[in-house]
């Protein structure tokens, strides 16, 4: 997520496809913005390299701006769902242990709507 096991450039294109080959479930990528150089048009091409190749991308933010403002959150995720992105994470924030509840909300919210997000917490609130 940050950088790890890759020489050089963020994304390599060839060793994300080469991942995908290998059978890869989920491929996971730092969220826009997240990490220097994270550009929602580079996290595209990335995706756009294994989209038919059965890998799912995971997009993270993972960074410390779990715990920034709420726009800040909105403004990552729509960039990241733009780009393609499958599945989201949100960090834990630290020390903390977790990311702001208002975060998560509205990284849900941003993602797949009021409606679906409140339904999906009544839902676990009942177990």
């Amino acid at each position: 997520m940050h950088n790890a096991g890759t020489e050089g450039s963020l994304f390599d294109y060839e060793a994300v496809s080469r991942f995908a080959d290998a059978g890869a479930d989920v491929i996971l990528f730092p969220s826009p913005g997240t990490v220097p150089g994270v550009r929602e048009e580079t996290l595209a091409k990335a995706i756009e390299t294994v989209e038919n190749k059965g890998s799912l991308i995971l997009s993270a933010i993972g960074t410390s701006q779990e715990g920034a403002d709420e726009e800040t959150i909105r403004t990552i995720a729509l960039s990241s769902k733009r780009a393609g992105v499958d599945i989201f994470h949100i960090g834990d924030a630290g020390y903390s242990g977790m990311a702001l509840p208002e975060n998560i909300q509205t990284l849900s919210i941003t993602v797949r709507g009021k409606r679906h997000t409140y339904i999906r917490m009544a839902a676990s609130a009942l177990r």
